[in-house]
């Protein structure tokens, strides 16, 4: 098995997503980086997010030395409503008018009991984990719809759907996002555009290195039996963005090793 980044630095390139622009929220790391680097290498023009500068740009570098195209964009999507508009319009100019995918990747997971959760932190999850997508889509699915083609992909969690003796606000957040991914299934799906949950299991990303091995432990009686790279989700989001998935609306596509359904143990 290789490794997460030994899997993106040998990416096969294709043309399946040629002529697409791709707009992918918090894509400087993690996740959203292997989400970013996969749809590029299949023919996706880019536009990676990240509210550190540096690392955002890096990505784009990565992106464009393996022959794609792709431009960043910093951002802090638990800014005001307006703010978050402001840097859609940002990626419509940047796309030059036209953005065929939008990734809602970008979250913050912060894992306490309920009682040691901050009020920012309850905030800033509510900002950045529902009200950022709800925004974007408001602002940019009604031109896809126009068109009559377009996706959106929302990056759950498997922990939407179970009890947890912690992290009660992030869980919701990502139940309230795929209830608003069966709403605007709804909603922009006859008018053409395609929308869907990819929900990860346990993954392993930079952002939870320290907990390398409770994520061992978790998924160690998984059907998988390793954590989730984050190069898996991507594989998933290409998929549901591309003609084959086109009969797939409104549905949550569970990327987890079965942690989710099944048990070993």
């Amino acid at each position: 098995m290789k490794s997460n980044e030994e899997e993106l630095a040998s990416l096969t390139t294709d043309a399946r997503l040629a002529g697409q622009t791709a707009l992918v929220t918090g894509s400087s790391s993690g996740i959203g980086e292997a989400i970013a680097r996969v749809l590029a290498a299949s023919g996706a023009e880019v536009i990676v997010s990240g509210r550190d500068a540096g690392r955002t740009q890096a990505v784009v570098t990565m992106i464009e030395q393996a022959g794609g195209t792709a431009s960043a964009l910093v951002a802090d999507l638990g800014a005001s409503p307006a703010d978050v508009r402001h840097f859609a319009s940002e990626a419509l100019a940047l796309a030059g008018g036209r953005i065929d995918i939008l990734v809602n990747n970008a979250g913050i997971y912060p894992a306490t009991a309920t009682a040691d959760l901050s009020d920012d932190d309850l905030d800033a999850v509510l900002a950045i984990n529902i009200r950022a997508p709800h925004v974007l889509v408001a602002a940019l699915a009604p031109t896809m719809a126009e068109r009559g083609s377009g996706s959106v992909v929302n990056i759950g969690s498997w922990m939407a759907r179970v009890g947890l003796p912690f992290g009660a606000i992030y869980t919701a957040s990502k139940a309230a996002l795929e209830q608003m991914t069966r709403t605007w299934a709804a909603e922009y799906g006859p008018r053409g555009v395609s929308v869907n949950t990819v929900a990860p299991g346990a993954t392993s990303t930079p952002g939870n290195a320290e907990s390398a091995d409770v994520l061992a432990a978790m998924t160690a009686v998984t059907v998988a039996g390793r954590p989730v790279r984050p190069v898996d989700v991507a594989y998933a989001v290409r998929f549901l963005v591309s003609g084959e998935a086109s009969f797939i609306r409104g549905a949550v596509v569970d990327v987890d090793g079965g942690i989710a359904h099944t048990r070993l143990s």
